[in-house]
């Protein structure tokens, strides 16, 4: 049976089930010249080699992370003595002098997050004020992503004026890392509570008040750029848009209620045209032989397949660099790649995609729509390489989790030991089995299909096993009780990467929302 005339919906010997395609219409997005409309995005149209393979720096790495723009505010007030009364609050900022003293102490604490972070982030100049509904005013504020707020002194006023503004909002208080603050005692029953015993305040809780630690404050702001860099992104996608088992027309409005993800379709007779063309092109083919030579070449790299496949692999890679490029993104993802494009490029997309990975850039197989947010979020949170995978059935606290096309560089930086074998299913191509280490902690994500709750879990990968399944292997160890994993665990695909990002990823998924549930 192929890929596009399913018979039945029974099992099939590969990753993703054969499902009947279910075509919605859908809205052009804001750069709608590029093509036509397409089931969740815009079809790039027109394309050729000759218009691709002409633009300058298809090599050049994918776009940066854009940074999180972030308006540091210091609230406080100056009280005036009052004879045989009570004049002044908790706090000790009672004087212009000491709040002046703070917006420096101030600077240079966000001088040092700056300067040690691992996610871009600008600091706007601090603002002190005395009164938050001047704030409104301000065009920084405007322009701001994220709030900080030093929450030094000052009545509720001047906090609901700032959550009115509808930022992302983190209030520091501090206890000891200099002076003592008001709002270290009422945030919570006067702000938060608002002389309640429940929540009241929308869109800021207790998980933005922060005590002291700017590291904190790091992490907060790392999970916010994550998913300043995941709202709204494109993705190219070969074969256009799937969903694993789901309804394509139901993953297409989940992916543009949820992440107005701009997505930018390439079928696959055009595709086979700029393959066919880039086959013909000889400067390209002796380039993809050499690049295919080096990688050889590299250290713990051992080859299993025919040559030949891995040169085409990267003679595919630059056809889907000049097509990021002309798309004017870094992150890309191949439907129907179990059979459809096989022919076409004369090798698998596995290896294709593990080394588009390896670049930096988001390179996913299946077009699963309903695993493919979680990996751009953590990729944006973590900075990484991430591996999106089939998993098994938990037990005795160790799950296998499997698929041909994982990064080699998982750490951004190290290649790990790796076998180019074919791609397990077909026997075909190149596929890369990646030996991550012993000993190293990852981060899983669990997607349900509804875009509703997801699952985190951390684990430690105590294998890399050669059985017979997708290539690149690896059995974590994880500390919660498998059969309440098996009972919890939604979806199909996970998505992985080395690191714990759980708390950036429950801060992040709060604001789509989706309700993160942790079982490590």
């Amino acid at each position: 049976m192929s890929e596009h005339e399913c018979e039945s919906l029974a099992p099939h010997a590969h990753c993703c089930p054969c499902t009947p395609q279910r075509v919605a219409p859908q809205g052009m997005s804001r750069r709608a010249f590029l093509g036509g409309t397409a089931l969740g995005g815009v079809a790039l149209t027109g394309l050729s080699w000759s218009l691709l393979s002409a633009a300058e720096g298809p090599f050049d790495p994918p776009p940066p992370r854009k940074a999180l723009k972030v308006k540091p505010i210091l609230v406080y007030s100056i009280p005036k003595r009052r004879e045989k009364g009570s004049w002044r609050n908790w706090g000790g900022i009672e004087t212009q002098e000491q709040a002046d003293e703070e917006v420096v102490r101030i600077r240079g604490e966000l001088e040092q997050l700056k300067a040690t972070a691992d996610f871009p982030v600008d600091f706007l100049p601090i603002a002190a004020i005395q009164g938050a509904r001047e704030l409104a005013e301000m065009p920084d504020v405007a322009a701001a992503d994220t709030l900080l707020v030093f929450a030094a002194g000052g009545g509720g006023g001047e906090y609901n004026a700032i959550g009115n503004l509808k930022k992302d909002t983190i209030l520091f208080v501090r206890h000891q890392s200099g002076p003592v603050y008001l709002w270290y005692e009422i945030v919570s029953p006067r702000y938060l509570r608002q002389h309640t015993d429940t929540l009241k305040t929308v869109g800021i809780d207790e998980q933005d008040v922060v005590v002291d630690r700017m590291d904190e404050v790091a992490w907060r702001l790392r999970a916010l750029c994550g998913l300043k860099n995941t709202i709204g992104s494109r993705i190219v996608a070969i074969g256009g848009l799937d969903g694993w088992a789901q309804p394509n027309d139901v993953m297409a409005k989940l992916v543009e209620e949820r992440w107005k993800l701009d997505v930018r379709n390439v079928d696959y007779p055009q595709l086979g045209e700029l393959i066919k063309a880039a086959r013909a092109d000889n400067v390209a083919v002796e380039r993809s032989k050499k690049q295919a030579a080096a990688y050889l070449a590299q250290p713990q790299t051992v080859l299993e397949t025919d040559k030949v496949y891995v040169e085409n692999a990267f003679l595919l890679e630059e056809v889907f660099r000049r097509l990021m490029k002309e798309a004017d993104c870094g992150a890309i993802t191949v439907n129907h790649c179990m059979g459809t494009i096989m022919p076409m490029s004369e090798t698998t997309a596995c290896m294709t995609l593990s080394t588009l990975n390896d670049a930096g850039f988001l390179a996913f197989c299946e077009s699963d729509f309903v695993v493919i947010p979680s990996g751009i979020l953590l990729a944006h949170i973590s900075g990484l390489p991430v591996f999106l995978n089939d998993p098994t059935y938990p037990h005795d606290n160790i799950i296998t989790l499997a698929h041909c096309t994982a990064p080699r560089k998982m750490d951004g930086k190290s290649p790990e030991p790796t076998r180019i074998m074919t791609h397990f299913e077909s026997d075909y191509g190149a596929a890369p089995k990646v030996d991550m280490p012993k000993g190293q902690v990852v981060t899983n994500i669990i997607p349900d299909f509804k875009a509703e709750r997801w699952v985190g879990l951390t684990g430690e990968i105590v294998d890399h096993p050669m059985l017979p399944i997708c290539r690149s292997q690896i059995d974590i160890r994880y500390t919660c009780d498998s059969l309440r994993l098996a009972e919890r665990m939604p979806g199909f695909h996970w998505m992985t990467s080395y690191g714990n990002y759980l708390r950036e990823l429950g801060y992040a998924l709060k604001r789509i929302p989706i309700q993160w549930e942790v079982l490590s």
